[in-house]
């Protein structure tokens, strides 16, 4: 390679010594940077973009008490979904030792992470 190529290559972070060709830089996947979800989960987070309580969840979602509760378990640890009460103005932090006893009475909202994650699927 001639000196003006190397001048010319080493002023241009974009051009590559050996071939003069532009760089390719690999694009971020920012998809698996996320916690995956399963489908339940993915349904749940639809129904998350504005608060909701856990009666309207369970309506919404078609799925059991049971088997919501587990799901919004899962969501919550991950940091997908955020948990409010005794209303909805109030954000309650995720606690294992007492999600069973009020999760019924708790209302739901997706987290900024849990939207990028329900967009990005």
């Amino acid at each position: 390679m001639s000196l003006s190529q190397q001048l010319l290559t080493a002023s241009n972070p974009t051009m590559l010594a050996r071939e003069n060709q532009p760089a390719t830089l690999p694009l971020l996947n920012t998809a698996s940077f996320l916690p995956s979800v399963t489908d339940p989960e993915f349904d749940i987070l639809d129904e998350l973009y504005f608060v909701t309580s856990f009666p309207d969840l369970a309506r919404k979602t078609g799925l059991t008490p049971p088997e919501l509760e587990r799901h919004l378990r899962s969501l919550l640890e991950q940091g997908l979904v955020r948990s409010y009460w005794p209303d909805p103005d109030t954000e309650l932090a995720f606690e294992e030792s007492s999600f069973g006893a009020i999760v019924r009475d708790c209302f739901f909202l997706a987290s900024k992470e849990g939207l990028l994650q329900h967009n990005t699927r």
